[in-house]
């Protein structure tokens, strides 16, 4: 039976972005495929009464310093988003209806937007930039956009989202490796411990 990592995500957290940085080359080493499962962060904070890290000031302060920590470890860029935090609802849209219908754009469209988001520092909750972005990258703007407003894509993001909620996820990123779920980039090790244990 193949192994799986099942990747919760939005892109509106930068722990995200981190943890995105790592699992491809973690599951190709560990022979498991990783599958994307998009969520509205937002919607997930509204069903668990979470909230983000930023709201506290303190932990707002202490993660800056983690993050850039991580990066570094981990060898990549990583800029805070200085618009933070943006309305991610239109990308996690299209998000949705590119794992389901564009499978083939799935890397492309993910790195174009965390790059967006975490590296460059681009205001993605502008329409006009988020489809330049898309356009630089090769990618179809408008189709994808007009995903965004497909009422089958909506009510897919939406049925994910309670999912995730239903599942026990509480924020992002989130993994599942069969029924057990590790939140946060800072557990990839036990993640990679779990592929090798199955």
């Amino acid at each position: 039976m193949q192994k799986t990592v099942e990747f919760y995500f939005d892109f509106g957290s930068p722990t995200t972005y981190l943890a995105w940085t790592q699992l491809p080359k973690l599951c190709a080493d560990e022979g498991a495929m990783l599958i994307y499962k998009p969520m509205l962060l937002g919607g997930v904070f509204q069903a668990t009464g979470n909230a983000s890290p930023a709201t506290i000031p303190a932990k707002g302060a202490y993660m800056g310093a983690d993050l850039a920590r991580f990066a570094r470890r981990y060898d990549v860029p990583f800029a805070f988003n200085p618009h933070f935090p943006i309305n991610t609802l239109t990308m996690m849209r299209i998000a949705t209806g590119v794992v389901v219908s564009r499978p083939a754009d799935v890397d492309r469209f993910l790195g174009a937007v965390f790059r967006a988001m975490w590296v460059d520092g681009r205001n993605l909750g502008d329409l006009d930039v988020l489809s330049q972005v898309l356009d630089e990258s090769g990618l179809p703007a408008g189709e994808l956009l007009a995903m965004a407003s497909d009422a089958k894509v909506k009510g897919a993001l939406k049925a994910e989202t309670e999912n995730a909620v239903a599942r026990g996820i509480f924020g992002a990123p989130s993994m599942f490796v069969g029924d057990e779920l590790f939140f946060g980039q800072d557990r990839l090790d036990f993640v990679r411990e779990a592929l090798r244990a199955r």
